[in-house]
């Protein structure tokens, strides 16, 4: 059985070191010739200033925004409860524990990885922070399968505060039952998924055996890739006797890659308010959601009949909100203190954080609105976002951006509302 100490730890404080330390040979860099030495520093990245090496292992620059996102929650979590332990469950190269012990203050942190050949690159980068022993020990090197190291914590009693588990496809979800089991109550989970295929309805029946959800194609694939990943966990959760709710979630489309912080607590999700199924039209182009007792009776408004042929339905999936408001802004108030945001700095990671808050609003349903699709169905040309949300905004609709599609609108208007307002806005 894997076995991780301390379980209880007392905050120290962390000392920058060089990359490479000449009293601990055992996690200095080895270079056995001239080709490894220029391999080396070829892979080594600044983020948020600092410096780590890739080596091997699979690293996006694009996933940074990603990152800070987990930083500034984990921050977060720090400052409200005054200790930290987080568990990275595949950290790669490591530079996700090293920016949580420096960046969040992380009095502890498990470093997974279950490739054993990037060994020697973790602890490289994370010998920047003094490691200490016995109970002031920072971080620990481990290489097990996700489901090992989390089961093990679990049947140790090691619970952890934040957990970060960065995989890929749909596999977070077979990790997430054991990840629940080794948290502590009101603790959170950073989870992944880069399987776009079955948010876009194209394997239902592998979206089916990973997040318990049949999807069919619809024009917002990416939000229900968000919804089904947040459906996942609400299910995981529930059979443990526990509840979650999503602080945020964050698509972004290089992979693609679907990023959703959950909050865990005692009680199952009442009422299955918002867990459920949605339901399109391609006929009229409007969504709604359809609650468990309806299946069997949906139908859509635009039609008289029972013909149900232009109608496709997806879940069971969450359906309430994707973000919490209140937890963004301390969000953006901690960037704006740390200096990763306004005058300049951080515009795309303040431009996200303030288009997460706007796609907030309590009056907002699920999905969006295609631009392209609202002019191809008026017969014009596709307006300006600014200048519908404008005339929305005056007609007394909630609207917003989509972070999630650049020429998309979120709005409570349906969609021959938009259509009327396109003909408008084009003089028809």
């Amino acid at each position: 059985m894997l076995t991780i100490n301390p379980k209880t730890l007392s905050p120290s404080p962390f000392i920058h070191k060089t990359l490479i330390n000449p009293k601990n040979p055992s996690t200095s860099p080895k270079f056995s010739n001239f080709n490894s030495l220029i391999r080396c520093k070829c892979n080594q990245v600044t983020e948020r200033g600092i410096l780590f090496d890739t080596g091997e292992t699979f690293f996006r620059h694009e996933s940074a925004i990603g990152r800070d996102l987990g930083v500034l929650s984990a921050a977060l979590y720090k400052q409200s409860k005054g200790q930290l332990r987080v568990l990275d469950a595949m950290c790669g190269c490591g530079i996700r524990s090293l920016r949580y012990l420096i960046e969040s203050k992380a009095d502890f942190v498990l470093a997974n990885d279950a490739n054993e050949s990037h060994r020697r690159v973790i602890l490289e980068n994370l010998a920047q922070v003094e490691r200490f022993q016995g109970e002031k020990k920072r971080w620990v090197v481990t290489h097990c399968e996700a489901n090992r190291v989390l089961t093990d914590c679990y049947l140790q009693r090691d619970y952890f505060d934040f957990i970060d588990i960065d995989s890929f496809g749909s596999d977070s979800s077979f990790f997430l039952r054991a990840a629940f089991s080794s948290l502590k109550l009101d603790g959170l989970v950073y989870v992944t998924s880069t399987d776009g295929y079955s948010s876009g309805g194209h394997r239902p029946f592998h979206s089916l055996a990973a997040y318990g959800a049949y999807v069919r194609p619809m024009p917002y694939a990416n939000e229900l890739g968000l919804r089904i990943l947040i459906g996942g966990g609400v299910r995981e959760a529930s059979v443990l006797g526990y509840r979650v709710t999503p602080l945020f979630s964050y698509y972004s489309y290089h992979g693609p890659v679907f990023r959703v912080l959950l909050r865990m607590n005692r009680g199952r999700l009442p009422d299955n308010r918002d867990y459920g199924f949605i339901c399109y039209c391609y006929r009229c182009g409007n969504s709604q959601a359809v609650s468990w007792s309806e299946l069997g009776r949906i139908r859509c408004p635009c039609s008289n009949s029972k013909d149900a042929a232009s109608l496709v339905v997806s879940g069971p999936m969450w359906t309430g909100p994707l973000h919490s408001a209140a937890y963004i802004m301390e969000m953006l108030n901690l960037a704006e203190q740390w200096g990763w945001v306004g005058n300049g700095a951080g515009t795309d990671l303040e431009k996200l954080l303030k288009r997460m808050v706007e796609e907030s609003d309590p009056r907002l349903p699920f999905g969006y609105l295609k631009l392209d699709e609202v002019a191809s169905r008026a017969q014009t040309n596709t307006p300006s976002i600014r200048t519908i949300m404008n005339f929305l905004h005056k007609e007394g609709y909630a609207a917003s951006r989509s972070h999630i599609a650049s020429n998309a609108i979120k709005t409570d208007c349906p969609m021959a509302g938009c259509i009327r307002i396109a003909k408008i806005l084009h003089g028809c």
